[in-house]
């Protein structure tokens, strides 16, 4: 099976659908014998900020001197980055025999898309010895297929209303779900909650007597980008710097320091010096990135309530007032709920699909950006609502992608690639 045929694999799984639960992940585990070792990792979960959380982490523990395991979802353009070591993208090659590993062993389990790749993950990282493992959960927690792993570590990262479908209409709901990679006596570090999220929990790492490192209470960060300093405890480190866009991306910054501090008490050999670089080369691409050498684009993969407002408090720290706003919904979600935060921001409103899945129609977006009185337009190809945007914004108005990490992830090759290379001077 080469790397195409490894894919049309995978993405054939999706006809079993979302299915929480670690029945199959079990099974799979029992027919692998290379599963029968311990693998150490740290497991992420949490609503906004896990993938570069475990960005963060991962770079931090590779500058000391570890050979990283990585696991997050989904990609942004290639299968490949789901899976990296020491942050290089394991090859095409290793995708399709991973792949075909998993199809002889699943055999006539209904093994999911997302419980397939993350066997794929964990096989790669057993194979290729790494030292320690940073997997992000994919939906929740509780019974999402990376909890079949044994953590040393676990981190929660900011929890808000998002795959209700799935998780539940609440906080408390969703939280607990979260909370369920708390395993009995494995340190837990928690990043900024709602009161309602972060009592669940509390509750749930008391009940399992697992050690609590609570942002805002445990460890917290003063400064800026330039000069930050994290301090944990009774420890501090000073002259810090981040080169994620922001503020948001300082708590995420915080909280990865106080993991990586927490693993150092665990025995983990982790430097200062470590720590100072992953904030100087860490790369997250598609979160608040600029292409273009004008500033003209400005690149989000928010798709969420949360997540919009940090978008929309990144602009006002920007100092923009008006954007052109390109947007496409996945899921069921509402665009009254999700991108209300950037009303006041907008100049005009371009309504596009998103090229994979299931998304929210346009013509949803549309009504509500005219109730709002915007002026809006639908166009049939994303690339097109970006062109139009691009032309028909004024001097200092960045068109800003948002809504769907498929949408920006599209956008995005579309224009490093050329495709706006006569109105746009991009850069890789």
């Amino acid at each position: 099976m080469d790397f195409s045929a490894s894919l049309d694999y995978l993405y054939g799984l999706q006809r079993f659908g979302v299915k929480l639960g670690l029945e199959n992940m079990q099974a799979l585990k029992g027919r692998l014998p290379i599963f029968s070792g311990h693998l150490p990792c740290i497991h992420i979960a949490g609503t906004n900020g896990k993938g570069s959380v475990s960005v963060l982490l991962s770079e931090i523990l590779k500058h000391s001197g570890l050979r990283v395991g990585l696991y997050t979802s989904p990609h942004l353009h290639c299968f490949t980055e789901r899976i990296r070591i020491d942050g290089v993208p394991i090859t095409r090659h290793k995708i399709a025999a991973l792949a075909e590993e998993i199809r002889q062993v699943a055999g006539d389990l209904p093994v999911t898309f997302f419980e397939a790749t993350t066997a794929m993950a964990l096989l790669a990282f057993k194979e290729c010895q790494v030292d320690i493992a940073v997997v992000e959960t994919g939906l929740g927690g509780r019974l999402d297929a990376t909890n079949s792993v044994e953590p040393q570590l676990c981190l929660i990262t900011p929890i808000s209303l998002d795959h209700s479908e799935h998780l539940g209409n609440s906080l408390s709901a969703i939280a607990a779900e979260q909370a369920g990679i708390i395993k009995s006596g494995v340190p837990v570090v928690v990043g900024k909650q709602s009161r309602e999220a972060v009592e669940v929990i509390l509750a749930a790492a008391t009940e399992r007597h697992a050690p609590v490192h609570l942002a805002g209470r445990d460890y917290c960060w003063q400064g800026n980008h330039d000069h930050l300093l994290v301090k944990v405890g009774d420890s501090s480190l000073a002259d810090l710097s981040c080169v994620l866009a922001g503020v948001h991306q300082l708590d995420n910054f915080a909280q990865a320091v106080a993991g990586a501090l927490q693993l150092r008490e665990q025995g983990v050999a982790i430097t200062d010096v470590a720590i100072r670089k992953a904030g100087r080369t860490v790369t997250w691409p598609g979160r608040l990135e600029w292409l273009g050498n004008s500033r003209q684009i400005l690149l989000d993969v928010a798709h969420n309530y949360a997540g919009i407002t940090c978008l929309a408090n990144y602009l006002t720290e920007q100092k923009v007032a008006r954007i052109h706003l390109v947007t496409g919904l996945s899921g069921e979600r509402d665009p009254a709920e999700v991108l209300s935060p950037l009303v006041k921001y907008a100049a005009a409103i371009y309504a596009v699909p998103v090229p994979y899945g299931q998304s929210v129609p346009t013509k949803e977006v549309v009504a509500w950006a005219r109730s709002q009185t915007l002026p809006t337009s639908e166009y049939v190809a994303a690339a097109d609502g970006l062109a139009a945007a691009l032309k028909e914004a004024k001097p200092n108005e960045p068109v800003v992608v948002c809504g769907s990490l498929y949408l920006v992830a599209q956008l995005r090759q579309w224009v490093l690639e050329g495709g706006l290379s006569s109105e746009l001077e991009t850069t890789n």
